[in-house]
């Protein structure tokens, strides 16, 4: 009892500060070994304080989902990392350099796809960017794409590369094959991008600059999670699978995202989908961050410590240069981890 009042506590701290960033309301789950907690809080009382089956909308954490679904498929034999990116007719696959495009270099972002495809954008609601992107949209934004760099020499975060590898791996099925091979199994039923009713009934409005905005929605890009919603409960039980994979229904395939893949930096490798860092004392970490136009999560774990956050909020939020680019719910994610792996 003693230690799950103190691991209350410690996330309590944690809530009240992302509401101090201006968030109107906040989220945070946790595992530590057998300990699993998860709480919420709101600017406007704990009555409207979210729990763990509150909707968030949960952006690029998604990404980590559509490599799950990917690792999966290399695990039994359908497909192998190292295959070049391909699409059906009328899709041009960009080139450049002395090989092409593979699934690896789409999962860990080293493709040199640019972050959006470079039509997006022109006719784009900005409340809702995606929504109006169609399959015949991307078959002309690929004719129009250079690549950055060539495929596999340097890191570039992209969600049409991510975007692309859901496509290459269920082309105009990718929400449906996510189910299937993924948030089904897990059994994380209220991770998807179809809100059904039950689900309306209980999701945080998203908010811009203190305004009420509406969600993302994407029915072509939606590999690299730019309209998934999901919940701290779902997200918790997604952790436990990372942290003991053995005990999923798919731990080989698990165990596959979480190993290097990539370098990109001294401090930073790719696995497939999650990003491979450490905290401030040093100890490994593996996390993913997200956002949509009023969301923003981060999550990240400590396998070795058996231990795990997901913190999510309702409004959309941007880097802190004085923080090296961290916005305030990565910042609060990581320092909880390291607080309480080095505890």
């Amino acid at each position: 009892m003693a230690a799950e009042g103190d691991l209350a506590a410690r996330v309590r701290r944690y809530l009240d500060r992302a509401l101090e960033h201006d968030s109107p309301s906040v989220v945070c789950g946790v595992i530590r070994g057998a300990q699993e907690y998860i709480a919420g809080a709101s600017r406007k009382g704990r009555d409207a304080a979210p729990d763990r089956r509150t909707v968030f909308q949960l952006g690029s954490i998604g990404k980590t989902l559509t490599a799950t679904a990917l690792a999966r498929a290399v695990s039994a034999g359908t497909v192998r990392l190292d295959a070049p990116l391909t699409l059906p007719p009328g899709f041009t696959v960009p080139g450049k350099g002395p090989r092409r495009i593979t699934l690896a270099d789409l999962a860990t972002h080293s493709s040199g796809l640019p972050q959006l495809p470079p039509n997006l954008l022109a006719e784009a609601d900005p409340y809702d960017p995606y929504a109006h992107y169609t399959l015949d949209d991307l078959a002309a934004g690929l004719e129009r794409t250079t690549l950055l760099t060539d495929p596999g020499t340097a890191y570039q975060y992209s969600n049409f590369g991510f975007g692309l590898l859901g496509q290459a791996l269920a082309f105009d099925d990718v929400d449906a094959m996510v189910r299937r091979r993924v948030t089904g199994p897990l059994r994380l039923s209220d991770t998807t991008t179809e809100l059904r009713p039950d689900m309306a009934a209980r999701k945080a409005v998203g908010h811009l600059a203190g305004e009420p905005v509406p969600d993302w929605h994407d029915h072509v890009l939606s590999g690299a999670g730019t309209s998934l919603y999901s919940t701290a409960g779902d997200m918790v039980r997604f952790l436990r699978a990372q942290l003991r994979p053995e005990r999923s229904p798919f731990g080989d395939a698990i165990e596959l995202t979480q190993r290097p893949h990539f370098t990109a930096t001294e401090h930073l490798r790719l696995g497939l989908g999650w990003h491979l860092g450490s905290l401030s004392n040093g100890r490994p970490m593996t996390w993913h961050n997200g956002g949509t136009g009023g969301f923003s999560t981060c999550t990240a774990f400590s396998r070795r410590s058996g231990t795990a956050v997901v913190m999510m909020v309702n409004t959309f939020s941007e880097g802190n240069e004085a923080d090296g680019g961290l916005r305030p719910v990565d910042s609060l994610t990581f320092g909880l981890l390291s607080e309480l792996v080095g505890s």
